[in-house]
């Protein structure tokens, strides 16, 4: 069962690469990031072991000082001209002497120092995804302008990759659960999927027990203020993509003077809860797929019917079938229901190079061979050929944001949920219901609730949406540009996730001229 991450940038550059090498084509989400299954009544799940306090206050103070020193910077080289340090952070900014947490950070010099205007700290989104890999990362989608005059940053927040990451599942539980039913519809299945949701909150309570209450948002802005301090820079400078749109807004809310120049790119709806998050994010993916369907017979080998509704009727009837009966896979591995849908959810992130990939897949998989979507499913979670995984990627997703949300209905209140989202999506819908029943269990929960951030003091802040993107729609991004007292929004008229740095020359220009000049584009411009 898989949740819709809200960020996949990683994911996107790795299977490009595949598919330039010709390894995914010839080759004869798991589930959604936002699903999970909870409920109320006979069915109910039990709590997971003791509940953690809440650590963060639901009136945490705007541009408070931070009651730490700010942390210095020892850097180093690693190579390829890259600068690499870390630094320490209170794991409890309530009670700083409570320990503290290294985080791992990853600096590109501007290529022109003597125009430097200061360092541009960049997160991938997730949450989960190493910011550190981003900024290593960062001429594969920065303009060459802005790599002249920004150092770029980044770190990998408190519990991911790099900086004390937190441990939840071992390889074999992150397999079954991946794996695992993401349409449960008898009670012997019900059970099965409540048993893995609790497992999943336990076992980061029991595998990290110091950690699992102090992963939230809240706690990684904080972090980012103590970075900023660190480099020196009187403002922060920050591009943010996707989950790393919820770092950039928390940290307006926090700290509003010290923001630069900010741009949110696939930007979240801060107002919403998971479950509301699920929803839109069920509608994105159901829309996507809709456009794949209505794309693909313009491609040779088009393994799909003509005539759009045929086309989605036909991948969801393939991913039904799953369920009772697994198509062959790998040695020990088949492709399951739950893996099958991971691996379409995935592709609908990139429509250049993943809506190739699954056209091949589905070719396959309707002659029998589940293969290659399974393949695309590990590539999407980042399961590894001998059986690991290459991050703590799937305990990250579920550990920020069970903190960071209120609990989710149970395993009753989840079916009612999940016969509500099939309603708008009939694909994704009950899949993306169910994979938020971890949640219901989690061992602690922030008190800070969802609601509209404002952020009163700050300059314009840069708000950027796709128009056609699955897994953060459009709708929000324009949700948070309007809340934000000073946001500015630009749609990109394209498919899949996020939009600078994806080939628009339009957006390109937009961004590059704010972060360069500090000028936003007209609120409403939109890029076709």
């Amino acid at each position: 069962m898989a949740r819709a991450p809200l960020g996949r940038r990683r994911r996107r550059a790795a299977l490009a690469g595949l598919l330039a090498a010709g390894l995914l084509a010839a080759t004869p989400l798991t589930t959604p990031a936002n699903a999970n299954p909870a409920g109320v009544g006979p069915a109910a799940v039990a709590p997971a072991g003791p509940r953690v306090a809440a650590t963060i206050s639901a009136a945490a103070p705007a541009d408070s000082t931070l009651p730490v020193d700010t942390p210095v910077l020892t850097w180093s080289d690693c190579g390829f001209g890259l600068q690499c340090a870390s630094f320490l952070v209170p794991r409890s900014y309530q009670d700083p002497d409570a320990g503290t947490i290294r985080l791992a950070v990853l600096r590109r010099p501007a290529d022109r120092p003597a125009q430097r205007i200061g360092s541009l700290v960049v997160n991938p989104g997730g949450p989960g995804g190493s910011g550190v890999d981003l900024a290593a990362a960062a001429e594969a989608y920065l303009s060459p302008s802005v790599l002249d005059r920004y150092d770029v940053v980044g770190f990998d927040p408190r519990g991911v990759g790099r900086s004390d990451p937190i441990a939840c599942l071992t390889d074999a539980q992150t397999d079954r659960f991946l794996a695992q039913d993401p349409t449960p519809d008898t009670a012997t299945e019900r059970r099965s999927v409540a048993a893995l949701s609790r497992l999943f909150g336990r076992a980061c309570q029991q595998r990290s027990p110091r950690l699992v209450a102090h992963v939230g948002t809240r706690d990684v802005a904080r972090d980012m203020d103590l970075l900023r301090a660190a480099l020196g820079d009187e403002r922060l400078h920050y591009l943010g993509f996707s989950y790393g749109t919820s770092i950039g807004s928390t940290y307006a809310e926090l700290f509003p003077a010290r923001v630069g120049r900010f741009v949110l790119d696939g930007a979240i709806d801060p107002s919403l809860d998971l479950v509301g998050l699920s929803l839109a994010q069920a509608r994105g993916f159901e829309r996507a797929l809709t456009r794949f369907a209505a794309d693909c017979p313009r491609h040779a080998g088009c393994p799909l019917p003509r005539g759009t509704a045929a086309a989605v009727r036909t991948v969801r009837s393939l991913l039904r079938g799953l369920d009772a009966r697994p198509l062959p896979g790998r040695p020990g591995r088949p492709l399951t229901e739950g893996l099958g849908t991971t691996a379409v959810l995935g592709t609908m992130y990139d429509d250049t190079s993943g809506w190739p990939a699954l056209r091949d897949a589905l070719r396959a998989a309707l002659r029998g061979n589940g293969r290659p979507l399974l393949d695309l499913a590990d590539l999407f979670t980042g399961r590894l050929p001998g059986g690991g995984y290459e991050s703590n990627g799937t305990d990250a997703l579920y550990a920020v944001s069970c903190w960071d949300y209120p609990a989710t209905p149970g395993v009753a209140g989840t079916r009612r949920d999940a016969a509500r989202f099939a309603r708008v999506a009939p694909t994704f819908g009950a899949p993306l219901a169910w994979s938020n029943l971890p949640c219901a269990t989690w061992p602690g929960h922030s008190t800070v609730r969802p609601h509209r951030v404002r952020a009163p003091g700050t300059p314009p802040i840069l708000v950027v949406g796709t128009r056609y993107d699955p897994a953060t729609p459009v709708g929000m991004a324009k949700a948070l540009a309007r809340q934000l007292s000073r946001g500015v929004f630009l749609e990109w008229v394209g498919d899949g996730h996020t939009a600078y740095g994806r080939g628009s020359r339009c957006v390109t220009r937009a961004v590059d001229t704010f972060l360069l000049r500090g000028v936003p584009p007209a609120d409403g411009t939109v890029c076709r």
